[in-house]
C-alpha cells in the first residue's frame, strides 16, 4: 500500500500585486464600468485610483490587482473586451 493517491490536490498558488493603467472612454460611466467588471471578476483590489477631467475624450483607471501567473496572463485581455475600454497596459 502507497501513501500516495492519485486523488487531485489543490496546491496553494502565491499571488503577485501587479499594477495596470487602463484607458476608458465615457467619462465617470465607462470608469464605472471598469470598476464594476473588476468586482465582478473577483480579482482583489489593493490600489484603485480614477483621473477622469472635463472636456478630455479619454479617461484612467490606474489599480493594483491580485493576481497569480495564470490570472495574470488573461487579466488584460478580459478587461479589454469592455466596450469602454481602449487599452490596458501594465505599469
Amino acid at each position: 500500500m502507497s501513501i500516495l493517491d492519485h486523488s487531485p490536490r489543490t496546491t496553494w498558488t502565491p499571488r503577485l500585486q501587479r499594477r495596470h493603467e487602463i484607458v476608458t472612454t465615457g467619462g465617470m460611466d465607462g470608469v464605472l464600468h471598469v470598476g464594476a467588471a473588476l468586482q465582478a471578476c473577483g480579482f482583489p483590489v489593493r490600489d484603485f485610483t480614477v483621473d477622469v477631467r472635463d472636456g478630455v475624450p479619454y479617461s484612467s483607471v490606474t489599480c493594483t490587482v491580485s493576481l497569480t501567473t495564470a490570472e495574470s496572463a488573461g487579466f488584460a485581455e478580459r478587461i479589454a473586451a469592455l466596450p469602454a475600454v481602449v487599452s490596458v497596459a501594465p505599469c
